[in-house]
Parts: structure tokens; sequence; C-alpha cells
């Protein structure tokens, strides 16, 4: 006489149970967790930046009054913003080391141009005692701080899930349930940790005799 469907429940429940503890003591819920976590932090990141990013604007508008001789710091810190921002970095690419490289490598940039920028504001005293341009100035330090602090999470989250799809027992489902791939770090920038070099180039000429 064959069973009835009502029988096996007991054995298909027992069983269901066995396969999720299996797949749960492989790593299937860690591999994600730990994903997700490093694409958390990486959001922060984005948001640090884009804020750095809408203040640059401001900067360079509120300098080229007292410091219109400086044409050539001012347009540099444009055009580096316009670099940083035109590289779109998804969390699809965080696992692309070409790409990470080249939107770190724009931001590196940026962050030399914004430091020439400091120097302006050393010779241009006048530039220095504007009430909105030292607003700025310190809203950009703070920003720059959020930064830092938002790669040194992200790290860590990618540190955590990095090591995570590599071992065991995560690594079963990193590698035949998900087909995870390792995350791209920030790298401390050789260039950044020095003072930028700026030349203001040869004075004016002034005119000749009248």
């Amino acid at each position: 006489m064959p069973l009835s469907s009502s029988s096996l429940t007991p054995a298909r429940a027992a069983l269901v149970a066995l396969g999720a503890l299996s797949l749960s003591g492989c790593g299937v819920n860690a591999v994600p967790t730990s994903q997700e976590e490093a694409k958390a932090r990486w959001a922060d990141v984005q948001s640090a930046y884009q804020r750095r990013a809408d203040l640059v604007p401001n900067l360079v508008e509120t300098a080229k009054g007292a410091a219109a001789s400086e044409q050539q710091i001012l347009v540099g810190v444009t055009d580096a913003r316009a670099r940083a921002t035109a590289i779109n970095i998804t969390t699809n690419d965080l696992s692309n080391p070409d790409t990470f490289a080249k939107f770190q490598g724009a931001q590196n940039q940026l962050t030399q141009a914004l430091g020439q920028l400091r120097t302006v504001v050393e010779k241009y005293p006048e530039l220095k005692s504007q009430e909105r341009f030292a607003d700025l100035m310190t809203q950009l330090e703070g920003t720059e701080n959020r930064i830092n602090v938002a790669r040194e999470r992200y790290n860590e989250a990618v540190k955590d899930y990095n090591v995570t799809i590599r071992t065991f027992p995560a690594v079963i489902a990193a590698k035949v349930v998900y087909g995870a791939q390792p995350m791209v770090p920030f790298a401390a920038d050789a260039a950044a940790q020095s003072a930028p070099k700026v030349s203001f180039g040869a004075p004016a000429a002034t005119s000749g005799t009248k």
C-alpha cells in the first residue's frame, strides 16, 4: 500500500531542516551578511565624497575675488572635482581593481588640488579673514575627517568580507552559491602623504613708463 503524502511530511520537514542547517553551517548566511555590511560602509564613503564635491564650487567662487591672480590653481581644483565626480562606481564595481583604482586616483587628485587651495589662503590673508570662506574651509576640514573615518570603516568591512569568503566553512557558500569575489579596499596614496608643491609663477609684468 503506497504511503500517503501526509505520512511523508515529517520526513520532508526533517530533510528541509537538515538542509537549512547544512547550508547555514556552510556560511550561506555569513557571506551576504558581510557583503551587505561592506556595501553599507561604501555608501558612507560615497556620501562623504559627495559632500566634499558639493563644497568645492562655493570654495572656488569665494576665492576668486581675493585671489583672482591664482586662476591656475582655482581652475585646477575645478577640473579635479570634475574628474572625481565623473567616475561613478557602484557596489558591483567594488570587486573590480581597475575601476576602483581609477576612482581612488581621481579622488586623490582632488585632495591634492584642495591642498594647493589651502596654500592660497596663506598667501592672501584677506581671503583667510573672510567669514564665508573661513566657514567653508571649516566644513571642508570636517568633511575630510568624515572621509577618513568612512574609508577606515569601509576597509574594516571589506577585510571582514574578504576573510569570510576565504575561510571554511563560508568559503563553500562563497564559491558554490554566490561566486563571491574579493572586494577592493582603499590603499594609502603616497603622494597624498606629502605637502603639495605649489608654484604661483612669476609676478605679472608691470607696464612700462608712460
